[in-house]
């Protein structure tokens, strides 16, 4: 099994090379911001639940996350790992993903930052907030969101850096570079 966490700020381009990463090397794909946009579109009791969180540009509670990721896990067939799509976002989650594989007789494979500077993340989201109409794309959201991740997200390249795990990529140039980059990291650990 191949266990791949792609992570890096919001609008780093994680959605997009999550689905490619997982196309080539047929693993299956979870986002949690997918699962929980999905859930909010269609007005369930978990899309309630984290819809003014996500607007706001918070971070959904841990056991929340943790039961929706094992669901999400368990429902994946004929796959070959996981392509772990902006999650984990503290030391917390990792620390819950960990023994989560751990229970599976898995462990994380690698794992990848996409570096992308802070005004080129504000001119992204500002950009697909035109083009998709998100709510959660607001100067004042994204300005957040970038802080939550600085603030939660960032003691992650030390967390798994520590057991070498880690790796990064730039996240600035065309998408089949960047593509190109994040799958030269993971042949060399496959």
């Amino acid at each position: 099994m191949f266990n791949f966490i792609l992570f890096g700020p919001p609008g780093s381009g994680k959605g997009t090379q999550s689905v490619r990463v997982a196309e080539k090397y047929n693993l299956t794909h979870i986002s949690t911001g997918d699962i929980f946009r999905r859930n909010i579109r269609e007005k369930t009791s978990l899309g309630l639940k984290v819809k003014s969180i996500i607007e706001k540009g918070e971070l959904v509670p841990d056991e929340l996350l943790i039961e929706i990721l094992e669901d999400a896990m368990d429902r994946a067939e004929d796959r070959h790992g996981f392509v772990f799509d902006g999650f984990p976002r503290t030391v917390q989650q990792a620390n819950d993903l960990k023994a989560i594989l751990q229970k599976r007789n898995e462990h994380v494979s690698l794992v990848l930052a996409l570096e992308v500077n802070d005004d080129e993340i504000i001119k992204r989201l500002l950009k697909r907030a035109e083009v998709e109409g998100r709510k959660d794309d607001t100067r004042e959201v994204i300005e957040n969101r970038i802080r939550v991740y600085n603030n939660q997200t960032q003691p992650l390249i030390e967390y798994y850096g520590r057991n070498g795990t880690f790796a990064s990529v730039n996240g600035i140039g065309s998408i089949d570079a960047i593509f190109n980059a994040i799958c030269e990291k993971i042949d060399a650990r496959n």
